[in-house]
């Protein structure tokens, strides 16, 4: 990999599981309107990824753009009811965070991230994207566990209202699939994507 690398991404999740696979790279975020006709979250999180990711490539001067490969992520959560997907993002506010918590509470739900690479190929711009899911079941959680938790405000920046990494990793009865994906990147895929360049 001999380009720069920039991280079109605030979360200091997503810098931190760069940083741990060796990476060095700056980041840049967007305030890009994130915007989305896509029903399906697999598509929802490639197409959510992409946006925030060209908002950052177009910020960039054409030595920059030869020069550079922007990553952009998001990560939604996804959960069945009457047979069809709920994607939740972040709470606007604790009484959110509450409702998705008990949606999510006793259940085996899905945690898609979607990751788009910004680059220069041969003087052409060339556009990457893919996702990762992963299965996680939470144990059944009482009122009493579902406040205690809101009150750390941990949920209030993570997609469901809670991160895999932290105090809340008591309540994970399982996962299948990639752990580092419901933290907010799948490195491994990641990684490999950023080999082949």
């Amino acid at each position: 990999m001999n380009k720069r690398l920039i991280l079109a991404s605030a979360s200091p999740r997503r810098r931190e599981l760069l940083s741990q696979i060796g990476y060095e790279f700056e980041v840049r975020t967007s305030d890009a309107e994130e915007i989305t006709t896509e029903k399906e979250p697999a598509f929802v999180v490639e197409e959510l990824s992409k946006i925030k990711a060209r908002a950052v490539w177009e910020t960039l001067t054409e030595v920059e753009k030869q020069e550079c490969l922007v990553i952009g992520a998001d990560t939604v959560v996804s959960v069945k009811a009457e047979e069809k997907a709920i994607i939740l993002g972040k709470p606007k506010d604790e009484e959110e965070a509450g409702k998705m918590l008990r949606m999510l509470s006793g259940r085996t739900h899905q945690v898609y991230t979607g990751v788009t690479l910004f680059s220069m190929e041969e003087g052409k711009e060339k556009t990457e994207s893919f996702h990762e899911g992963t299965d996680v079941e939470f144990c059944e959680l009482t009122d009493e566990e579902i406040w205690d938790y809101i009150r750390t405000k941990d949920p209030m920046d993570k997609a469901g209202s809670y991160g895999i990494q932290g105090a809340f990793a008591k309540h994970i009865k399982g996962i299948n699939g990639d752990y580092f994906n419901v933290v907010g990147l799948p490195v491994s895929h990641l990684y490999h994507a950023l080999e082949s360049k």
